[in-house]
């Protein structure tokens, strides 16, 4: 096992003149001199390092060392280096490596070069720069500069040591090399999923020498209206892994996958996709260690590595970090052509580093664990994410940290929006008590850098901060509406008491946003997300099925609000077929006659099902995995029937108010608001402009109810749209069908549509 270079001072030395002294690669080092000193350290494959963590509890596997390099010609000439930008960045006179750490009290840095022509790094050594505080260090930024690097495909990490009490909050161990959290690309294992690899280490490394990305001469962002989006949750590498998806197995599950895709999402009529975590993440964590869950691998991405490198391994072919920042472009660059705004899920209240009892140091937690986390009074690590550790957002470095990621991805991969996973979370003080404007929050608001993106929130963690509708939002952050998801569902399954909720929810949750110059788009409307039951499972579970996670059922939650239409799981009957069928339909419709933001899941447009599973983030299976044969069987049905009705949003102004209804906007055709057992609703959005008025009805009763209809406006008459209760085609038909007067017998458990022509 290699020491830490605190214990090699029995090394020979070699004796230097300057700060800018040439630096032999292969020279053995112990003395300190002034500048850095380096030593050369021969080790098995750098992407597959071994580290052994100071406390046996920390412990994960030992670093195997070979014997020191000795035989090479190549030196370097080092001088102090700058402060910023922290990471790594490039200056006249070299390469500079810049990192924060406040309680570090030495830092070296340790580089891999690439072998020959080759950026192999079986056959490589790390080289070693031991930083002098008193030249290496202004402030809390240890800093350094080196000559004649190469440009690209150079790997990196730091030895931190520092204070070793961990009663004090510290967790340093300078035996691990940790990667830097402002490197903009990461190196990491090199196919996804793959337990051979389940312990690689996670190295930065950068690209000075490929030519800036070409965007176009006619490339623009899409800049559509927040009122306008239509959009369209879904996993990178789920949505083309399936080979059902027809296309190069090298090519599934990529970003390259996602633009082969999109003549899919622009027949669906999606105009956004919000992607879940495309940041480097550790797929294999659960796999380190015995558990009931160390069979799974975390497929949704949901354990950050860094907050800069798109996931190297959703590049093509092997998990190359700069193929994959290119192909990233690529994929935003074809979206944006297509009209598609892209979003992305961001996980900033947690990392993959877990919690003190099985820990996995790869970098914040061994760089200063005090200033990156949020510790108890006993210094121990605070839980407000459910996942161990819970990142310290409001701490003035790491809320900068943040705020430097967030610009990275606007300005180098042109992203239009960010949804925060856990957002509440980033409400916090550093002692983990709720702020009422907190800084973060309000910083992300008033970014000039960040003035053209989408921002929402997840309002609610894991520490039971639920801010729905009181998300402090600066006028700007639109929110994930979790009431919306549970009035709407509770409604249509036909629970009692619950018109009065679903006509609020449905005409954009005046309750929860009319509020300073708030709009009813910053309402994220969603029935169905990536976390819980697809919507087919919505209406085929009372239960969740989650065995298949190894926690005896125990994970994922209990309270669905789902309804299985009288028979648990799959079935043959006709009967109960044909109703959840009708339910989702009735789901998607209200869904996109919402005034507010509508968002759907991934595969809801041809009925995934997950079996029961509500919470299956550890499955890289077909679980998750888009079914594209599934696509083309549901076609001409029920794609059909969802595709029809997000075009029809998109044509109908009335659908997506920039304001709150005023009362001439909408009439409720009702007078039976006070009876909790009432479960029909029927109301019409009047069109001021162009008389196109839209009428809809939803009835959750188990029979008939013959609703009265309202006069057209002047000149016009009343043409079905949508009725849920028929077959395809006749369930939607895009330029209406003509003959409807005074009444409609609107059927059990089914909803009508109708346009004034």
């Amino acid at each position: 096992m290699l020491n830490s270079l605190s214990s090699c001072d029995s090394l020979s030395s070699t004796f230097f003149s300057s700060d800018n002294a040439f630096l032999p690669m292969g020279l053995k080092l112990s003395r300190k001199v002034s500048g850095a000193r380096v030593i050369s350290r021969k080790i098995k494959d750098p992407s597959t390092l071994k580290v052994s963590c100071r406390r046996a509890d920390q412990r994960v596997v030992q670093e195997e060392a070979a014997s020191p390099m000795t035989d090479t010609k190549q030196s370097f000439k080092v001088s102090s280096g700058q402060k910023s930008p922290l990471g790594v960045s490039q200056l006249d006179n070299g390469i500079n490596f810049a990192l924060f750490s406040h309680n570090a009290t030495s830092l070296t840095l340790c580089l891999s070069l690439p072998h020959s022509s080759e950026a192999n790094v079986n056959e490589d050594g790390m080289i070693e720069f031991v930083l002098d505080p008193s030249k290496n260090k202004t402030g809390d930024t240890w800093h350094i500069c080196i000559e004649d690097l190469p440009l690209s495909n150079v790997l990196y990490g730091y030895r931190v040591d520092g204070p070793g009490e961990w009663d004090q909050g510290h967790r340093f161990d300078s035996s691990i090399v940790l990667l830097d959290p402002y490197a903009k690309l990461v190196k990491g294992r090199r196919f996804f999923g793959d337990s051979s690899q389940k312990f690689a280490k996670f190295y930065g490394t950068y690209d000075f020498q490929s030519s800036p990305f070409n965007w176009g001469d006619e490339y623009e962002f899409p800049n559509i209206p927040e009122k306008d989006l239509v959009i369209y949750e879904m996993n990178v590498r789920a949505f083309t892994a399936d080979e059902s998806s027809g296309i190069d197995p090298a090519t599934g599950g990529s970003y390259l996958g996602v633009i082969e895709k999109i003549p899919h999402l622009l027949d669906l009529g999606i105009n956004a996709v919000e992607l879940l975590p495309v940041f480097e993440f550790d797929e294999l964590e659960l796999q380190r260690r015995p558990s009931p869950r160390d069979h799974m691998v975390n497929t949704w991405g949901y354990s950050t590595v860094n907050f800069f490198a798109p996931m190297s391994r959703y590049a093509s072919g092997e998990g190359d970090p700069i193929k994959a920042s290119k192909e990233f472009k690529e994929m935003v660059k074809a979206l944006h052509s297509a009209g598609i705004e892209v979003i992305l899920d961001v996980v900033y209240n947690h990392t993959n580093e877990a919690d003190d009892k099985y820990p996995y140091t790869t970098s914040f937690r061994g760089i200063d664990n005090k200033i990156y986390y949020m510790l108890d009074p006993n210094n121990q690590l605070l839980n407000f994410s459910g996942c161990g550790n819970t990142l310290n957002c409001n701490h003035p470095v790491v809320m900068e940290l943040i705020l430097d990621s967030l610009r990275h991805w606007v300005t180098e991969y042109h992203v239009d929006g960010f949804r925060f996973d856990l957002a509440s979370v980033l409400c916090r003080e550093t002692d983990g008590s709720p702020l009422s404007a907190p800084p973060l929050i309000r910083a992300i608001a008033k970014d000039s850098v960040l003035s053209r993106c989408k921002i929402i929130a997840e309002p609610w963690d894991c520490g039971g901060l639920y801010l729905v509708g009181k998300f402090p939002n600066w006028d700007r952050w639109a929110e994930w509406n979790g009431m919306y998801r549970d009035d709407v569902r509770r409604f249509i399954k036909g629970d009692s008491g619950m018109k009065g909720s679903f006509a609020t929810r449905v005409s954009g949750s005046s309750d929860l946003y009319k509020v300073n110059q708030r709009k009813p788009y910053h309402s994220v409307n969603f029935i169905i997300a990536h976390d819980g039951f697809t919507l087919r499972d919505l209406v085929t579970y009372n239960f969740k099925h989650n065995e298949a996670n190894g926690e005896g059922g125990n994970d994922g939650c209990n309270d669905n609000h789902s309804w299985n239409c009288g028979f648990e799981g799959e079935t043959g009957d006709s009967h109960i077929k044909s109703l959840r069928a009708r339910q989702m339909k009735n789901f998607h419709l209200a869904l996109m006659i919402s005034q507010g933001t509508p968002m759907m899941l991934m595969g809801d447009e041809y009925g995934h099902t997950r079996y029961g599973n509500n919470n299956s983030y550890g499955h890289d299976t077909a679980l998750n995995n888009f079914q594209w044969n599934e696509l083309d069987a549901k076609k001409q049905n029920h794609f059909r029937f969802f595709s029809e009705v997000i075009k029809f949003r998109h044509s109908h102004h009335v659908l997506k108010h920039e304001n709150f209804l005023s009362q001439v906007e909408i009439t409720w055709h009702e007078d039976n608001w006070d009876n909790p057992e009432s479960k029909f609703l029927a109301f019409t959005l009047h069109d001021g402009v162009g008389g196109r008025d839209i009428y809809a009805a939803f009835n959750a009763h188990d029979y008939f109810v013959k609703a009265l209809i309202p006069p057209p406006p002047p000149g016009k008459q009343w043409f079905r749209v949508a009725d849920t209760n028929l077959e395809s085609p006749d369930d939607f038909v895009r330029e209406g069908v003509a003959g409807v007067v005074e009444t409609y017998n609107v059927a059990p458990f089914s909803s009508v549509l109708l346009e004034s022509k």
